[in-house]
């Protein structure tokens, strides 16, 4: 018995991180599915995400000893999925991840049952909202962008689409909705036929 791992990518300002929150608060039992937290030698207040601080000798400590399952390096900060992940999919149990766009390919290696899934949103939308966050100057904002592009042309044939330009309860629903067609059918929930 293996669970399916659901892999999401999309540009920083795609709303990734509200999408997961919005997901864990609704995830029951019955979706037989956990929203996976990741560890990052980044700040908990910088950015949105619920993520779990560690410093970079604590996340050396952590990789060195095999306590992730996977780790990547980016934009100055040290990310990490715990070694956790593992167990939950080996009972069956299906797993959401924040995951990397250059890590796909490895992470796609390694699990087999992984299903990339990119949460859209289009250039002038994301270029707002990068905007907004006055995290960047324009021109780290426009390299962004280009990156992006860049990523989603080699992303793979078979991703899952998850649209998150306007209303973010519509992406949580369409993020449930995936979530739910790969619950096991031994949990699934009973749908409705009215």
């Amino acid at each position: 018995m293996s669970g399916k791992l659901l892999y999401l990518v999309g540009a920083s300002g795609s709303g990734k991180d509200s999408l997961l929150e919005g997901c864990r608060q609704r995830l029951q039992p019955s979706h037989c599915c956990f929203v996976a937290h990741r560890y990052i030698t980044r700040a908990l207040n910088i950015g949105g995400e619920n993520h779990i601080h560690l410093s970079p000798d604590e996340f050396d400590m952590r990789a060195s000893m095999g306590m992730f399952s996977m780790q990547w390096y980016s934009h100055g900060y040290s990310y990490g999925i715990g070694s956790e992940i593992d167990n939950w999919l080996a009972k069956g149990i299906n797993v959401v991840i924040n995951g990397s766009r250059e890590y796909l390919q490895i992470a796609m290696h390694a699990y087999p049952n992984l299903i990339p899934v990119l949460v859209q949103v289009d250039e002038d939308t994301l270029h707002q909202r990068l905007t907004l966050r006055g995290r960047e100057n324009e021109e780290e904002i426009v390299k962004r962008l280009n990156r992006h592009r860049q990523i989603v042309d080699s992303l793979p044939g078979n991703i899952q689409l998850i649209d998150n330009n306007s209303n973010l309860q519509e992406g949580v629903d369409t993020l449930l909705k995936l979530i739910e067609s790969m619950a096991p059918d031994s949990v699934k929930p009973a749908r409705s036929t009215h």
